[in-house]
């Protein structure tokens, strides 16, 4: 009886803790690995690359995150206008920039001038800035706010500029 209780008790908390992980890792957008890949698909499909940078400990972050990027992802009429991808800026993990050297997060970031989150920076192909927000505006036109900046590049990158 004893020995049956422990198998019990592993199997659960291993299906807790991979239950726990998945779950966490579907709460955010894709964390890209290699910008490079990123900006192929942006390339072949004429879209830019909405970049959040954010904290593990910014409130404002979660808001901008939760609720205006993940609907936005779940929404079908955004797969044609804009990837949408988070960094957490102050991570030294690795990154392969656009450029396809090795970076890191937090080096990349700072590249980029990002001082405080959240900041969304849309890029092209090339890894050209075109347009960014800084910080959680008014909440109450926030979404607005993204929305015009999709818009602004995509006509950006269809134009040539």
């Amino acid at each position: 009886m004893k020995f049956s209780f422990k198998r019990y008790l592993i199997a659960f908390v291993l299906l807790a803790t991979i239950s726990f992980w998945s779950i966490s890792q579907a709460a955010g957008l894709l964390v890209p690995k290699d910008l490079t890949m990123e900006a192929n698909d942006s390339k072949r499909r004429k879209v830019p690359i909405l970049v959040l940078f954010m904290s593990e400990s910014c409130e404002y972050c979660e808001i901008v995150l939760k609720q205006f990027l993940l609907p936005m992802q779940r929404d079908p009429g955004y797969n044609d206008k804009v990837i949408l991808r988070q960094i957490e800026s102050n991570s030294g993990d690795a990154l392969i920039d656009f450029d396809g050297k090795v970076t890191t997060y937090r080096r990349f970031s700072s590249r980029h001038k990002v001082w405080g989150t959240p900041h969304v920076m849309l890029f092209d192909s090339n890894g050209q800035v075109l347009t960014s927000i800084e910080g959680l505006l008014t909440v109450d036109f926030y979404y607005a706010f993204l929305v015009d900046a999709i818009e602004e590049s995509l006509e950006k990158i269809k134009s040539g500029n």
